[in-house]
């Protein structure tokens, strides 16, 4: 198991003159609604418990108005909480001074917003230097490190263009080298791919995965694309008007999902793309069988088993068996029909 990064408890933002007068009137059952027609306040985070490993990608999606850039904001304290704790690496983010709070957003934790955010009259290589100016690197060493970055995300020669010269897809990938630059081990991304075109954001989601397989960055994601959540993200939280309605892994969003709100967003995926061999399971291997692992997508695992002629998979992890396939199964788990009485197939 990682180590836990960040963890959220019991945290409250309610925006108004006196929000925490209202936190009770929350606790109590006083809605969103109610709490703006009544109290003349907005609620925007309800008791949110998220824990947050090293190392790995959570997404936190939710409909616009569903307190996700909220949620983020609070990690490194752009907003500042009604009520509620956040604890990095033990640390209490919001007991934290102003000299200290401004050393962690400057060496801990890196931002890539939606929109850029990079500075016109500044090139490409004085935009990603930025963070490292803050940090007080000298500019020889700022710039080594700048174009470095550039060059890992396909910007190599670019470094004397300005942001208007370049695509919003380069001007991305700017603000992903700004961020890397720093060498933080937080890396918050609000909504950072959703104003790009499809085979853009496509794009960018392979280069942060691959980028992410060699640095093992913690990594806060936000979106409202669920597809893009089940893509990158290694563990998912929903929000919905503020509240948390669901986190676990992708095959569990899919598989078991928590409320008809859930359900309405995994509904039309293509859940052979992102359901594993490991959510499926039979207490034998078979004698005649080819042998997969269990982090191999159902998809790809039709396929190999239909290239193969054979009746099975026997599915392994860690180089050890663990049970049984068939296309029977996966069939059942891609279409969301539920195996009847009689079928072994288990999910889990």
């Amino acid at each position: 198991m990682p180590d836990l990064k960040i963890k959220i408890s019991d945290l409250y933002k309610i925006f108004g003159a006196n929000g925490a007068a209202h936190v009770d009137k929350v606790r109590n059952g006083v809605g969103k609604t109610e709490l703006l027609e009544k109290h003349g306040h907005v609620l925007g985070l309800q008791n949110i418990n998220i824990d947050i490993f090293a190392g790995r990608i959570q997404v936190i999606m939710g409909l616009s108005g569903s307190g996700k850039s909220t949620l983020i904001r609070h990690i490194n304290r752009l907003i500042e909480p009604t009520t509620g704790e956040i604890m990095i690496d033990g640390k209490d983010v919001l007991s934290m001074s102003d000299a200290e709070l401004l050393h962690f957003r400057r060496f801990d934790a890196s931002m890539v917003f939606q929109k850029f955010a990079l500075l016109p009259h500044r090139t490409v290589l004085a935009n990603t230097t930025y963070g490292l100016s803050m940090q007080g690197i000298e500019q020889s060493e700022a710039e080594k490190r700048a174009s470095h970055w550039l060059e890992r995300v396909g910007l190599g020669g670019f470094e004397d263009r300005f942001p208007a010269q370049l695509s919003g897809g380069m001007q991305q990938r700017v603000g992903l080298a700004r961020a890397l630059a720093t060498d933080a081990d937080i890396l918050l991304m609000d909504e950072a791919f959703s104003a790009l075109d499809p085979l853009i954001r496509a794009d960018m989601q392979g280069i942060l995965l691959d980028l992410q397989s060699e640095l093992h960055k913690t990594i806060v994601f936000i979106t409202h694309d669920l597809d893009e959540a089940l893509r990158i993200g290694d563990d998912i939280a929903i929000l919905r008007d503020g509240n948390l309605v669901q986190q676990g892994s992708s095959q569990d969003i899919v598989l078991n999902p928590a409320d008809e709100y859930v359900a309405d967003f995994t509904k039309d995926i293509n859940r052979a793309r992102v359901l594993t061999l490991g959510t499926l399971s039979h207490n034998e291997p078979s004698v005649d069988g080819i042998v997969l692992d269990s982090t191999l997508t159902l998809e790809q695992a039709m396929n190999d088993l239909a290239a193969s002629e054979k009746e099975a998979i026997n599915v392994t992890r860690d180089g050890q068996m663990i049970g049984q396939v068939t296309m029977r199964d996966m069939i059942y788990a891609a279409s969301r029909v539920k195996a009847g009485d009689g079928d072994t197939v288990t999910y889990r």
